[in-house]
């Protein structure tokens, strides 16, 4: 599983740190950082759960 942002879309919210902290931080610039573009399969269900309540759908996964 590999992360994809879409970085026009991104408006710092910070959903998705609070759903995967280990995975993404929104710094003071207020877009997100991905911290693990290729995250083990044990956090799957938390970067699903980020990628799901994202409000700007600025995130998805890739698989492959």
């Amino acid at each position: 599983m590999k992360i994809a942002v879409d970085y026009d879309l991104c408006q710092g919210h910070a959903v998705c740190q609070s759903e995967a902290p280990a995975v993404f931080a929104v710094e003071d610039k207020g877009q997100v950082k991905v911290l693990d573009e290729d995250p083990a399969e044990e956090a799957r269900a938390q970067v699903e759960m980020a990628v799901k309540y994202c409000p700007t759908h600025a995130l998805k996964i890739v698989e492959g």
